[in-house]
C-alpha cells in the first residue's frame, strides 16, 4: 500500500514531493501502530477516529496560574509620538549564527494614534494612521523604538499603503501575522488585509483582498524597498461565511526553533460569524507559489482554501498557535472575537483536534460601558521557560471621544500564564 501511494505521489510537483511523501508515510506508520498496539491517542472505528479518555484529558486539562505582566504593558504606555495601536503581532528576528536565539523582535500594528500627551491630556492635532511598527532589541520588555512614516511636511502617515495592481484609491492595509523566511534569504513576509471604507460609519470597512508584504533582510522603516504580492487567500460567499488567511502563523521549522519541526509554515484563517478557524500550510521556499499551498480538510491536506475544514470556532480574527513543553499546542484567542475573556484551547497538533475553551483571563477594561477588548494572542519567543506571554487589545465605542478622555486607552495589555 505504501509503495503504491509513493509512486502516485511522484506525480506531484518536485518542490513539495519530498515533504508530502514523508508526512504521508509518517501518518500511515502511525495508523498501523495504532491498530496493532491498541494504545494510541486515537482508535479506529467504522465512523472515523474516536478519542479515548487519555486524549480527552490532554484536550481539557491544564494546570496553570495567570497574572498581569506589568512591565510588558508599560512598554507600550507612551506620551510622545506613537501613543497606541491594535493588531499587534511580534515577528522574531533570529540571528544568522544562532538559529535558536532571537536577537530582536519586529512588532507590527494596524490602526495607530500618533500625537502628544501632556499632563495626562491628548494635545489637539493628533493623527490616526492605518499601520506602524516597533523594534525591540532582545526579548525583554525594555525600551523599544516605534516607527511610522511621514509625508514631505513631516506629518505622520501610514507606513504600508496598497500598491498592487488590484489596489484602488482609498484602500489601506490592516496587518496580519508575519515571519522571517530563512529559506528565502531571511526576507520578512507579512500578511496584510486590503481594506476599504464603503461609508462614513466607524464600522463601514470591508476587506477587498489579502496581500503579502515582503521586506528585504536588514531593511529599516519606512521600508521603501518593500514588495507587495496580491494573493488568492480571501473567501467570499462560502457556506460558512467570508474569510481570509493571516490571523496567526506557526513556523514549524528547525530554523524557527520549533520543538517538533516538520518543515512547514502553518497559516491560520478565520471565517464567518461563528469565528471558525481553518488552516493552510506550505514549505517556506514555496510561499509565493500559491498552487503549492495545501489546506486541512479534516482528513487530508488538499488544494483550495474553500475546501478547508473548520477545526474549531469562537476564536478571534487575530490569534496564535504555540507549542507547549509537553508536546501539546496552545491556541490563544479572544472568545468570539470581542469579549472580556481570553480563551485557550489545547490541541494535539498544529491543526488539531482542539479541546473546549479554557477561560484563562477576564479582562477588566470592559467594566467601562464604552470599552471593549479583542484579538488576544501569545508570544512564545518573548516568553520565559514555563510561561506564555499573552496580549489583548483595548478599544472603545465612540473612539474619538474616549481617546481624548483616556489618551492611554488604545494599546495592548499583557498577562502571562505559568504552567504547573
Amino acid at each position: 500500500m505504501i509503495y503504491g501511494i509513493f509512486w502516485q505521489k511522484i506525480k506531484y510537483n518536485f518542490l513539495e514531493q519530498k515533504a508530502e511523501i514523508m508526512h504521508m508515510i509518517s501518518l500511515l506508520c502511525r495508523k498501523a501502530h495504532w491498530m496493532i498496539l491498541g494504545c494510541s491517542i486515537f482508535t479506529l472505528s467504522g465512523c472515523g477516529f474516536l478519542m479515548n479518555k487519555d486524549t480527552n484529558k490532554k484536550l481539557t486539562h491544564l494546570e496553570y496560574t495567570v497574572s498581569e505582566a506589568p512591565k510588558w504593558t508599560a512598554l507600550f504606555n507612551r506620551d510622545s509620538g506613537w501613543l497606541g495601536g491594535d493588531g499587534i503581532f511580534a515577528i522574531p528576528m533570529r540571528s544568522t549564527g544562532e538559529k535558536h536565539k532571537t536577537d530582536s523582535v519586529l512588532f507590527v500594528f494596524s490602526d495607530t494614534v500618533i500625537g502628544e500627551i501632556v499632563n495626562g491630556k491628548l494635545k489637539p492635532g493628533f493623527r490616526l494612521v492605518h499601520n506602524s511598527v516597533a523594534k525591540l532589541k532582545g526579548v525583554m520588555p525594555e525600551k523599544g523604538r516605534f516607527y511610522y512614516a511621514s509625508d514631505k511636511k513631516g506629518k505622520p502617515r501610514t507606513m504600508f499603503t496598497p500598491s498592487t495592481s488590484h489596489a484602488e484609491e482609498g484602500d489601506y492595509y490592516w496587518l496580519g501575522d508575519g515571519f522571517v523566511n530563512k529559506a528565502l534569504d531571511n526576507k520578512v513576509f507579512i500578511f496584510a488585509y486590503r481594506m476599504h471604507n464603503e461609508g462614513s460609519g466607524a464600522w463601514s470597512f470591508k476587506q477587498k483582498g489579502t496581500t503579502l508584504i515582503v521586506l528585504q533582510p536588514g531593511s529599516k522603516p519606512p521600508f521603501k524597498n518593500q514588495k507587495q504580492i496580491e494573493t488568492p487567500f480571501i473567501i467570499k460567499g462560502s457556506d460558512t461565511g467570508n474569510g481570509t488567511l493571516g490571523a496567526g502563523i506557526f513556523a514549524n521549522t528547525e530554523s524557527a526553533a520549533a520543538p517538533h519541526p516538520d518543515g512547514y509554515i502553518y497559516v491560520y484563517g478565520v471565517k464567518g460569524k461563528a469565528k471558525s478557524l481553518f488552516v493552510g500550510r506550505v514549505l517556506p521556499e514555496n510561499i509565493k507559489k500559491f498552487d503549492l499551498w495545501r489546506f486541512w480538510d479534516g482528513e487530508n491536506w488538499v488544494k483550495g482554501m474553500k475546501q478547508a475544514a473548520v477545526i474549531t470556532d469562537s476564536v478571534s480574527n487575530e490569534l496564535s498557535v504555540s507549542p507547549m513543553p509537553d508536546g501539546r499546542y496552545a491556541l490563544v484567542f479572544q472568545v468570539n472575537g470581542m469579549s472580556n475573556t481570553v480563551g485557550l484551547r489545547l490541541g494535539l497538533s498544529p491543526y488539531g483536534p482542539f479541546g473546549p475553551i479554557i477561560k484563562v483571563w477576564n479582562c477588566k477594561e470592559p467594566q467601562h460601558k464604552n470599552y471593549y477588548t479583542y484579538n488576544a494572542k501569545a508570544y512564545p519567543a518573548l516568553s520565559k521557560k514555563g510561561e506564555l506571554l499573552i496580549s489583548y487589545n483595548v478599544n472603545a465605542f465612540h473612539f474619538l471621544d474616549e481617546i481624548k478622555k483616556n489618551p492611554h486607552l488604545y494599546r495592548p495589555r499583557f498577562v502571562k500564564i505559568e504552567y504547573k
